[in-house]
Parts: structure tokens; C-alpha cells; sequence
């Protein structure tokens, strides 16, 4: 790889892993990755990491995680992959978490071996891992998932198109489509790929991808992609070359089934299915750079891969069916309202509404005015009429209509004297896009504003 774009590589993601630490940072979970050798067929002499809960599910879901070029194992793991091992403590699924050990430590998928199902580079390596953790932790083979970040957003784009018959999800941020990258200079880096500038049509992206793996007659992953509009690393126009491979592998059209803003500097498209596991879904981050995943991305991503449950998922739910993509909660420390007697409080409530033609985002600071620490609680409030929850972060929200009440995720329950925590949801409404009503925190009242 050309030593200067490597550079900018990791120059665009040292701040984001410094950041992410600070973001995800939760209490250390008993559990912790251990290397694993003597996996299998191994050609690049990768490092295999699993991380395995304490309590496994019977039969565990399984997500390889991949890094970003200049990563590890340990660097995801502790940063801005943190969530996804949160959500292993809670739902008992098993990860792993693969580590190039080349110069850059970026992954292949631009060498003709890298990019060919079994062709003896990383995405080898990778299946053999894979392999190894099914046997050993009875995996469901319905649930082998598989999510990366830039280099590791290639690599998931990669292992998604050539081993089709073993992931049923994959969530990508910051990538471009399968095959992008290729070269046959025996370089790592393709500028042309790189900086958006190789345009195809959906069907030659598709018919790149069908390459890896000749022959295959069934079914492609779901995918999930993610990108930020002012990404200069891997330009923004990746974005819609991947939307056009994967929407050509599973035969649909470019035009979206369902569009919505989950926050307001997001475009949510999905393709084939409208609800939270569609068959191909799209976020594009205005004015973010190379800096996926941020602060509650993760939450979404987890329920696109189903690995919010302990069982297969059940077919796709439909857009107002109420979500709840916030973090999830170890099964060490649940913290649930009926857990212990809610502390009584004093609190104001400061709301925030960006609407659109049929659809809202409603941000709240919750602010604790008493002088006693709050561990754990439940905010409610009043929905105005016409308005449907279809997704949250940083708390769950039940029922979607009406009187709501808004429960903390594991990582903000304790909010101290003078402090605030942040929340907050999507709705569609019927025309009344106000903000919600008649706040009370552990039963309350809130002062507004």
C-alpha cells in the first residue's frame, strides 16, 4: 500500500478511536478476548481474538468482527467496537474478531487470491476462524453475521459476496463494494477505488461479486451500509456503488421501498423490506467524514443483524413497528425498573424537534435538579396525536402511542446531582409534529422547556 494514503488512513482514525474510548467506555465485563491458534487453513498468517461471554445462548449467534487498517483486535474491542461485545454480555453470542499482521495492518481484498472464495489470502483465513467457532460453541448457522470499519468494511463487503451460503447479515461502515479495490500490481491500494472514481453499473457491480464465487444459485447476505458525505478516505461515492451491488445481488430495484431520517443529518433507505432488517439499508451521515461508527450507530447495526435476541430472528418487521436500538444491557448488571425501587426525582426535561413532511426526530436532555444520585430510571411523557415511534437511542421506549416511558440503557443509568443524561427517538406523525408532553422522571413531575 502506497505509504502516504496508508498514512491518511490512520491519521482519520487515531482521533476516532481516542474518541470512541471516551464514548463507549463502560465498566470492564468479566469476559475478555483470548487468541486462538491452530484454527485452520490460515495462508497470511492472520490472528484469530473470540470474545465469549459468560453466559453463552445454547445456540449462539456468531459476528466476525473486522478492524480498520492500522488496527487490532484489542483496538475494536476497546473502542469503537466496544457495543457490539456490550450486546454479546447481554444476548450470549459468540465474536470474532480476526487481526492482520501485515506491515500496514489493513486486509486484502485487492490481490486476485484475496478476492476469490477459498483463493488463499485474508477472507481464507477468516472462514477458517469462522469454522473453527461453529464447532466449538454450536453455533446457529442461520445467525453468522459480519460487520467491519473502513479496511474492515472492504473485507465484510468481500466475505459477504464470497461465502454468501455461510453469513446471513453483514454491516459495513465506511467501505466500497466488493471487488472496488482490486489490483494486480501486487498493491493494497486502489486510488481510482479510493477516491469514488470507479462508477459501474449495478449489474457489472453484481456480476463482479457473483465472480468470487462462480456458480452459486442462492441467496446474498443482507446488507447494511453506512458513510459519511465528506469522507475524502473512502469517498462518499462508494456509498451508492455499494447500494448498486447489493441491491443487483438480491434483484431489486435502486429506488428505495422506505426512506426516513433517524436523526437529522441521517438518510435511512431501505430496499426490498421496510423494516429494521430490510434487505438492503442505506445511512448516509451528512458532513461526517471517515469517522464510523459514532456514539449509538452500533444499536442500529445490531438489530439490522438480528443479534438483539437469542434466537433466529423473525421476518422483517414493518416501519412502525417500534424499535429499540439502544445499548445493550450486560446480563451481569441488568437494570431494569422493577430491579429496585426507583429513586424519586427532581428533573427538568429539555426537548428538541426536527420534523419533516411525515416524520420527526425528538432529542430530550434530562437533567437531575435534586441532590441525591438517580440508578436507574424511567422517563415518561405524552406523544402528541398521530405520532408513532419507530426507533430510539440511548434508552427503550414502550408502548409506540400515547402515554411513553422511556427506560435507560445499561451505560447512562446513574445520573448524579446537576448532571444530565441525552435520549431521544423517531416518529412519523399525521400532521401534529410537536414535541412530547406531561414529563415525569420515577413517576415526578419534570419541569419543561
Amino acid at each position: 500500500m502506497r505509504r502516504h494514503l496508508r498514512a491518511a488512513l490512520v491519521a482519520a482514525l487515531v482521533p476516532l478511536i481516542g474518541i470512541a474510548v471516551l464514548l463507549f467506555a463502560r465498566p470492564a465485563a468479566a469476559a475478555s478476548l483470548s487468541q486462538v491458534t491452530g484454527f485452520g487453513n490460515n495462508p497470511t498468517n492472520l490472528k484469530m481474538y473470540a470474545y465469549v461471554p459468560d453466559r453463552v445462548a445454547a445456540k449462539p449467534a456468531l459476528l466476525v468482527l473486522v478492524h480498520y487498517c492500522g488496527g487490532s483486535a484489542s483496538a475494536i474491542a476497546g473502542g469503537n467496537g466496544k457495543d457490539y461485545l456490550t450486546a454479546a454480555d447481554r444476548y450470549g453470542f459468540v465474536v470474532v474478531l480476526p487481526e492482520a499482521t501485515r506491515t500496514e495492518k489493513c486486509f486484502d481484498v485487492s490481490s486476485p487470491q484475496g478476492l476469490r472464495r477459498d483463493g488463499g489470502s485474508d477472507s481464507t483465513g477468516i472462514k477458517s476462524m469462522v469454522d473453527w467457532a461453529r464447532a466449538r460453541y454450536n453455533v446457529d448457522p442461520a445467525r453468522i453475521v459480519v460487520s467491519g470499519f473502513s479496511s474492515g468494511a472492504m473485507m465484510t463487503n468481500v466475505l459477504a459476496a464470497q461465502y454468501p451460503d455461510v453469513f446471513s447479515a453483514a454491516s459495513a461502515f465506511s467501505g466500497v463494494p466488493a471487488g472496488c479495490f482490486a489490483t494486480t500490481n501486487g498493491s493494497l491500494w486502489n486510488s481510482t477505488c479510493s477516491g469514488g472514481n470507479l462508477i459501474k453499473s449495478a449489474q457489472q457491480w453484481g456480476d463482479q461479486a457473483r465472480a468470487m464465487y462462480p456458480g452459486y444459485t442462492g441467496a446474498y447476505p443482507r446488507m447494511q451500509l453506512w458513510h459519511g458525505t465528506t469522507d475524502t478516505t473512502l469517498a462518499y461515492p462508494n456509498f451508492g456503488e455499494e447500494i448498486k451491488q447489493w441491491t443487483n445481488l438480491h434483484g431489486l430495484s435502486q429506488t428505495p421501498a422506505f426512506t426516513d431520517h433517524p436523526q437529522s443529518s441521517w438518510t435511512r433507505t431501505r430496499y426490498g423490506a421496510t423494516g429494521t432488517r430490510a434487505t438492503v439499508e442505506g445511512i448516509s451521515i451528512a458532513g461526517v467524514g471517515h469517522a464510523l461508527p459514532m456514539a449509538g450507530q452500533l444499536a442500529y447495526a445490531i438489530s439490522f443483524l438480528g443479534l438483539d435476541g437469542t434466537t433466529t430472528p423473525s421476518s422483517p418487521a414493518s416501519p412502525s413497528t417500534p424499535v429499540s436500538p439502544s445499548t445493550p444491557v450486560s446480563p451481569s448488571t441488568p437494570v431494569s425498573p422493577s430491579s429496585s425501587p426507583p429513586v424519586t426525582a427532581a428533573c427538568t426535561v429539555t426537548s428538541s424537534v426536527s420534523a419533516w413532511s411525515n416524520g420527526l426526530t425528538v432529542n430530550l436532555t434530562i437533567g437531575n435538579t435534586g441532590t441525591s444520585t438517580i440508578n436507574g430510571w424511567s422517563l415518561g411523557f405524552t406523544l402528541p396525536t398521530g405520532q408513532t415511534i419507530t426507533g430510539g437511542w440511548n434508552a427503550t421506549y414502550t408502548p409506540a402511542t400515547g402515554a411513553v416511558t422511556a427506560r435507560n440503557a445499561s451505560y447512562n443509568a446513574t445520573i448524579a446531582p446537576g448532571s444530565t443524561v441525552t435520549a431521544g427517538f423517531q416518529a412519523t406523525h399525521t400532521g401534529n409534529a410537536g414535541a412530547p408532553t406531561g414529563y415525569t422522571l420515577n413517576g415526578s413531575p419534570c419541569t419543561a422547556s
